[in-house]
């Protein structure tokens, strides 16, 4: 049998003083004497009261909580919470995160629908990973991890996803491919979605290696979604020798894929991601990928919403983190040499 809810009631009789008294002891109000308070706290750390944040953001202009919204919760988000996390650690602060279904037909404007349903009775102010809108409604502070294309006018942080992207094909080029397919990351409308695939053709131009709309696939949401537009391009009469993922979860499928169709990672295939989520070192092979530091990204916006909330002006309302190359076992020198590649020219050995 669930055990029933505390109420202000039940401390209010165990402390032996008025519901109202109680209230005020609780929320640190003028009017009550010293011993009354310390004996209403002892009352409620002895019943677990919890007091409800929607009735005290009715009687305070502050919840003392901000919120951080996702689409869903899986690795790249989970590592951006973790950061939030350590941000709130030593602030006065408390941290709501509140995940919205995950369903794609309902993704584009997700944030539209549920940031009214916290802001003004259970947080303060919000961090949304990933928006898909250019701007929000309302007053409350609100901060944008991964921001969408057009909105600077909303603060944010994000990673150098240009550079990232150009690190990942510079590091094939310079292996000796030239059939380097691209696996995008939804939704496009994405700032790092379009920066990325921008960086991808930029590296591609330097090295004067033409660009092949074929080799391009859009990722989707789900795994079944990410391993069609790998095995589309693994599949193509004359396939890459190397694909650069635009997250790392793209890329782990794509090294599935290869698997399953009897390639050999990276003899046969070179793949790379962009993340460097935790399960990048722990697949096999472990993956190559641009590091962009998730942690730090949440720990930023939520300082970044804390400096709003108390009315601070921030000094760079648009943050851009840099990102790294982190070599490790799923890249390699192409086997096969690439059509119409002079021979001992681009490609190399396997090593």
């Amino acid at each position: 049998m669930a055990k029933e809810r505390v109420t202000i009631r039940d401390v209010a009789a165990r402390a032996g003083v008025s519901v109202a008294t109680a209230s005020k002891a609780i929320n640190d109000r003028y009017g009550v004497a010293a011993a009354t308070v310390r004996r209403v706290h002892e009352v409620v750390a002895e019943l677990g009261y919890e007091s409800s944040l929607v009735a005290r953001s009715m009687r305070i202009p502050r919840t003392g909580v901000i919120g951080i919204l996702v689409w869903e919760i899986e690795p790249y988000s989970a590592e951006v919470l973790k950061g939030a996390a350590h941000a709130v650690r030593e602030a006065d602060y408390e941290l709501l995160v509140y995940a919205a279904a995950g369903r794609a037909a309902d993704r584009m404007g997700w944030e539209l629908r549920y940031l009214p349903r916290l802001s003004g009775t259970l947080i303060d102010g919000a961090v949304l990973v990933t928006p898909t809108v250019e701007s929000t409604p309302g007053s409350m502070p609100v901060v944008a991890v991964d921001s969408h294309i057009g909105s600077a006018g909303l603060p944010a942080v994000d990673s150098d996803n240009l550079g990232g992207a150009r690190l990942a094909t510079d590091h094939l080029l310079g292996l000796g491919h030239r059939r380097i397919g691209f696996l995008g990351r939804p939704p496009r409308d994405l700032e790092s979605a379009h920066q990325r695939e921008h960086g991808y053709r930029a590296s591609l131009a330097a090295a004067g290696v033409p660009f092949d709309p074929d080799l391009v696939r859009a990722g989707g949401y789900g795994a079944t979604d990410l391993q069609d537009a790998a095995r589309a391009l693994l599949e193509l009469p004359d396939p890459p020798t190397a694909i650069f993922a635009a997250n790392d979860v793209s890329a782990i499928a794509s090294v599935d894929v290869a698997l399953t169709l009897g390639l050999d990672v990276p003899r046969d295939l070179s793949v790379v991601g962009f993340d460097n989520i935790p399960e990048s070192a722990l697949c096999r092979p472990a993956l190559t990928t641009v590091e962009q530091p998730l942690q730090l990204m949440g720990q930023r916006a939520v300082e970044m919403l804390l400096a709003l909330l108390e009315g601070d002006r921030l000094a760079d309302p648009q943050l851009r983190l840099p990102t790294r190359l982190v070599e490790r076992d799923s890249t390699a020198a192409p086997a096969r040499q690439a059509p119409g590649d002079p021979a001992g020219v681009h490609a190399q050995p396997a090593s």
